[in-house]
């Protein structure tokens, strides 16, 4: 693909209901006057998530697309970015050119993060309702990732969370690397993460940003669709070829399963 037609690629990611389609949907109705956007949704079995943000009139239905993963959200994401890339070229082709794809990751669990070949940076999303103390448990998205957000602050007196204590242990959990404290219902927050997407832009489309592995996911279980438990442990070999952007270390997950 030539270069004046690949996009900037923002993963975003987080555990199941933090608000990553309502994170994407703000991004989408403040930014789609001033750049050209592009979403991928991914979901196991349905394009819910693509619905719902065509429903919002965010941006022209068009332009917003699904993969039906088939499988663990993080698997598509991270193990075999294939259908993702297939995905996001197509949008990149069919829109040409695109300034900012939008990736947005099935709900997991806090060890979910993107491969490198798959996106140039990435978002991952916490929320006051999931527990004050989630920011001080890390993980690698929570980590590593470009930015932190804390979503949903509008909720926190209800269900009894500091705001400024949790975004405290999250920035000791990065290391200085930005946290942000966002509510849809709060200007100044969403004038900040607008700002944040405007400004990782222009940084990654100079050529001054290079994509960073978060590290490979811990491993974990949940319950398949016939009832077992299933084990999934990952590793990340050095794997040339894998289509990597430059800058980024090559990376694939060795999956496995146990019942």
């Amino acid at each position: 693909m030539p270069e004046s037609s690949r996009s900037f690629r923002l993963g975003v990611a987080g555990p199941v209901g933090t608000g990553k389609s309502s994170l994407i949907a703000t991004v989408c109705r403040e930014l789609a006057a001033e750049l050209r956007l592009g979403v991928i949704t991914n979901d196991i079995y349905t394009d819910e998530d693509a619905r719902l943000l065509r429903s919002a009139g965010v941006l022209d239905a068009e332009r917003i697309r699904a993969v039906e993963t088939g499988a663990c959200p993080h698997t598509a994401i991270r193990d075999d970015v294939t259908p993702n890339l297939i995905a996001v070229e197509d949008l990149e082709r069919d829109f040409a050119p695109l300034d900012v794809v939008l990736v947005e990751s099935g709900g997991d669990n806090l060890t979910a993060t993107f491969s490198p070949a798959l996106v140039d940076a990435q978002i991952f999303v916490l929320d006051v309702a999931g527990g004050g103390d989630v920011a001080r448990k890390g993980g690698p998205g929570i980590a590593r990732a470009d930015l932190l957000v804390v979503n949903k602050t509008d909720l926190a007196p209800y269900v009894g969370v500091d705001v400024p204590r949790m975004v405290a242990d999250a920035e000791a959990a990065r290391d200085g690397k930005p946290v942000l404290a966002l509510s849809r219902t709060d200007p100044a927050s969403v004038a900040a993460l607008k700002r944040w997407v405007l400004e990782m832009t222009a940084v990654v489309r100079g050529g001054s940003h290079t994509p960073v592995d978060p590290g490979p996911m811990a491993p974990h279980s949940h319950v398949g669709e016939n009832g077992e438990v299933l084990t999934h442990v990952h590793a990340t070999p050095s794997a040339p070829g894998t289509g990597a952007l430059p800058g980024a270390d090559p990376v694939v997950g060795a999956h496995a399963h146990s019942h």
